[in-house]
């Protein structure tokens, strides 16, 4: 809310009446606008702006020339895509009262619906892109600075595990290397990891097989971790980047030996969903990766399987779930989308809600 002292403006703020503040796309947002004032204030009119867009922005620094000659120039890279950008009026000369307008004081409240379009992509902050979702208000004075609040709100893409071909079945990917020491070559690590499915939501755990051969002279030390990937997409120019989102750590294994990790579980948190279906300017990809480090001067093994991380689980998986903790009743539809207070353990037939948890950053308020 925006409540700072501001002459004859007390309080300024747009309210969400839906007790979730999370949407799906299509659904209908439920507000009011609410002014406050201490004393009449001259305007033009009150607005209300609805807006979603993706936004992808870097810079490179390239150096052309030598000696002398040599110059660096900084360049830019951007994109946008645009979803929706409405303005409707709720006072003033937007409603046909001209530009000549005085609203008394006292607190004036403007309700409001907003549906939101059909397939939207999920909110997603990245640092060099994002996907935002706001309601803007105006007070549109003449001759002066206007005033402005601003509200997020985030949009959920649904992404259902049960329309994705490879989400239900088992991978698996083994690799090895040699390390070298001057003139000699070691015997290989060589390194597995294995999953009884790809296809997981938040709030699950992973539970992995992973095998490490150690025939080297070494201690070697090892962990699973997740990662998420994601593809900026500029009008002429693509850039990469890799977060690590979660880790599992395991014990050393010493010189010689096989290690055969099984037992451990990896918790997914509150995440977008894989792909950020709707968006054709970002690009998400997750991936558990078995990294096995050699002690000493040494690159990596590094072992990574694609997995999809989406928003409905797998029939499966929910009826596993059912007949392990005793739920004989099948969710008839999903929940209404709504944060939960934190990760439960285990998935059940409501856990869907968690995965609508993850929050929309202070700095989508810019």
């Amino acid at each position: 809310r925006d409540t700072s002292t501001m002459g004859k403006l007390r309080s300024f703020y747009v309210e969400l009446l839906d007790p979730q503040q999370v949407y799906f796309a299509g659904q209908t947002i439920n507000g009011r606008l609410v002014v406050e004032l201490d004393a009449e204030m001259k305007m033009r009119e009150i607005r209300l702006k609805f807006k979603g867009l993706a936004y992808v922005h870097w810079t490179e620094q390239h150096s052309t020339g030598s000696g002398k000659n040599r110059r660096t120039t900084t360049r830019h890279y951007s994109a946008t895509e645009n979803y929706f950008d409405q303005t409707v009026p709720v006072y003033g000369r937007g409603l046909g009262m001209g530009d000549d307008n005085r609203l008394p004081p006292g607190q004036h409240v403007y309700p409001f619906t907003f549906t939101l379009p059909p397939n939207l992509p999920s909110s997603f902050e990245g640092g060099t892109g994002y996907v935002r979702y706001t309601i803007k208000g105006t007070i549109d004075k003449p001759w002066k600075f206007d005033h402005n609040t601003k509200r997020p709100f985030t949009v959920i893409a649904l992404l259902d595990l049960n329309t994705q071909p490879n989400a239900a079945c088992g991978t698996q990917n083994q690799q090895n290397k040699f390390l070298c020491c001057l003139c000699c070559k070691s015997g290989p690590i060589t390194g597995t990891l294995s999953l009884n499915r790809c296809g997981y939501v938040p709030g699950e755990a992973i539970h992995f097989n992973a095998e490490i051969q150690n025939m080297t002279s070494r201690v070697c030390g090892c962990h699973v971790k997740l990662t998420m990937t994601t593809i900026f997409h500029a009008t002429t120019k693509s850039k990469s980047t890799t977060t690590e989102v979660a880790r599992v750590m395991h014990q050393d294994v010493q010189p010689g030996e096989t290690e055969t990790w099984t037992g451990d579980r990896l918790m997914i948190p509150p995440l977008p969903p894989s792909f950020l279906v709707g968006c054709r300017i970002i690009d998400i990809n997750y991936y558990l990766e078995l990294i096995v480090d050699p002690s000493g001067p040494a690159i990596d093994l590094h072992v990574p399987l694609l997995i999809i991380i989406g928003t409905i689980p797998l029939r499966s998986v929910v009826q596993q779930y059912q007949t392990q903790f005793g739920m004989t009743s099948q969710p008839s539809a999903l929940p209404p989308p709504g944060p939960a207070p934190s990760a439960p353990s285990a998935p059940h037939a409501g856990f869907i809600l968690f995965v609508l948890g993850y929050p929309v950053h202070q700095h989508q308020l810019n």
